[in-house]
């Protein structure tokens, strides 16, 4: 884990009530894996007085041994509200990488991504390190969900690197105007996947674990949930587990990625 005050080098809006930022962060940050997330202390009064958990949506190393570090977040409430009014230049105090990422290995052939919201901010560093374990981006389909068309969130990324991607809006603006599940559904019918891997609401999340499990595809999901600590400490996101004599799991320590087998939504 790494504390330290990191330099803002961009914090721009990509959309409604959403932000992008890049930070120049310690070199060590070149070990993060897609999925793990940062903890922000977004004001330096106690006003509000915890951090913030975000996840790592790129890490790019640099020449000069830094590395690059991008959050994608949604201006909800005081906290990112205050976060999104920080200029270049300004450095927030900050640590991780924390929590478990996403398992990637260079087996799998045909993977699905599905994203809703907000749940897309791990995928592009999840699909860059996908590429570097395969050599390849074929075989990967993204399904991506939104309220409208202004919530599809990172549509260019894919776009860009000519993956097959499915659109659904809420409301019909792009794409087609149902759950962004009902397209997954339909594709795990025709062709079941080697991989899932998702995040987004919880309603979305269930149905992508009950599905997933119904037709016996190896899934992970990675679930939003609010942290006061992000270390384990304090308890507050415990998830149920599956085996329930063994007690709960914490997303900041054992997820917040977790295999859908292990845990109870």
């Amino acid at each position: 884990m790494i504390l330290q005050h990191s330099e803002i080098l961009w914090n721009r809006a990509v959309g409604p009530d959403f932000m992008h930022m890049g930070l120049a962060c310690d070199g060590r940050y070149a070990s993060s894996r897609p999925g793990q997330f940062v903890m922000v202390r977004t004001a330096m009064d106690t006003t509000p007085l915890l951090r913030r958990p975000f996840s790592i949506h790129q890490c790019t190393p640099k020449d000069d041994g830094s590395v690059t570090v991008e959050l994608l977040y949604r201006v909800v409430g005081k906290g990112t509200g205050i976060l999104a009014t920080y200029p270049k230049g300004h450095r927030i105090d900050m640590f991780g990488p924390l929590g478990r990422g996403y398992t990637v290995t260079p087996d799998s052939e045909r993977i699905y991504v599905v994203a809703g919201g907000i749940g897309v901010a791990p995928m592009p560093f999840l699909i860059d390190t996908l590429q570097k374990k395969r050599n390849r981006l074929d075989g990967i389909h993204v399904f991506l969900g939104g309220r409208s068309q202004e919530e599809l969130l990172c549509r260019e990324f894919f776009e860009a690197r000519q993956l097959p991607i499915t659109v659904t809006t809420d409301d019909g603006s792009a794409g087609d105007q149902c759950f962004v599940t009902h397209p997954f559904e339909l594709a795990v019918q025709e062709h079941a996947p080697d991989m899932v891997y998702s995040c987004g609401p919880i309603d979305m999340l269930q149905c992508i674990l009950d599905f997933a499990e119904a037709h016996s595809v190896p899934c992970e999901i990675s679930i939003e949930t609010a942290m006061a600590c992000g270390m384990g400490v304090c308890l507050g996101c415990a998830v149920k587990r599956r085996d329930t004599e063994k007690g709960y799991l914490h997303a900041c320590r054992d997820g917040p990625v977790f295999d859908v087998r292990n845990i109870v939504l």
